[in-house]
Order: structure tokens, then sequence, then C-alpha cells
């Protein structure tokens, strides 16, 4: 029987993202190969949906932040606005 990975007591939110994607990764990978005792299942199937929303709030961060620059009408820099257009 292969052992699951590892879920350090480390708080989710003091995660990189890559950091969390790697656990998150490490996570799957164990419950899909199906070797982990039911109770382990447990714990780190809820460690990684606590994951999977950490990683799905920075990347929500990280799409906010991501700016396209205005160009006025000479095709010059005027200013920057949502990438999106919001």
């Amino acid at each position: 029987m292969t052992t699951a990975p590892q879920t350090a007591a480390i708080d989710v939110s003091s995660l990189s993202f890559e950091k969390a994607v790697e656990e998150l990764e490490a996570i799957v990978s164990a419950l899909e190969r199906g070797d982990v005792a039911l109770d382990r299942s447990i714990e780190i199937y809820e460690r990684g949906e606590a994951l999977k929303k950490h990683c799905e709030a920075l990347l929500s961060a990280a799409e906010n932040r991501i700016e396209k620059i205005r160009l006025d009408r000479a095709g010059k820099p005027q200013g920057v606005e949502p990438l999106d257009g919001e």
C-alpha cells in the first residue's frame, strides 16, 4: 500500500499558488490510486477542497489585477482599464 501525501499542518492560506497546486496534484494522485485508507482519504479530500478554494481565490485576485493599456486615437497609451472591460 502506498502512503498518501503528507498534509502538513500548514495553513492553506499561507501557500503560494504553485505550492497549493503541487499539493493538490499529490492529493488527487493518491485518491485516484485508491490505495489510501478511508479515514485518510476523507482527511486529504477535505484538505484538497480547501486547496482548490485557495487556488480559485488566488486566480481571481490575479485576474482582477490584469489590466490592458488603453490607447488614444493616435495610438499612444492613455491609461489602463480592466482586461475584461468591467
